[in-house]
């Protein structure tokens, strides 16, 4: 059993809006080159791997997308 409990890492305390900024990390998260799109990809693609040593590289990377740099 589990218990889910929705916080955040790290506390936020937003003191003004910065939409360039906001718009440059969208690009970078959610453009078709961006983090979000390779994460789908190599996730999407780990079932069609015959093995599962194959299957296990495709989620090692695809969740190693998702990690910040």
């Amino acid at each position: 059993m589990w218990k889910y409990e929705k916080t955040l890492q790290y506390p936020v305390d937003i003191k003004h809006k910065d939409l360039q900024m906001a718009k440059y990390i969208i690009t970078q998260f959610g453009g078709a080159n961006g983090e979000l799109g390779a994460l789908l990809r190599y996730l999407t693609q780990r079932y069609t791997m015959p093995d599962e040593r194959g299957r296990a590289l495709l989620t090692d990377i695809g969740t190693e997308e998702t990690a910040p740099k």
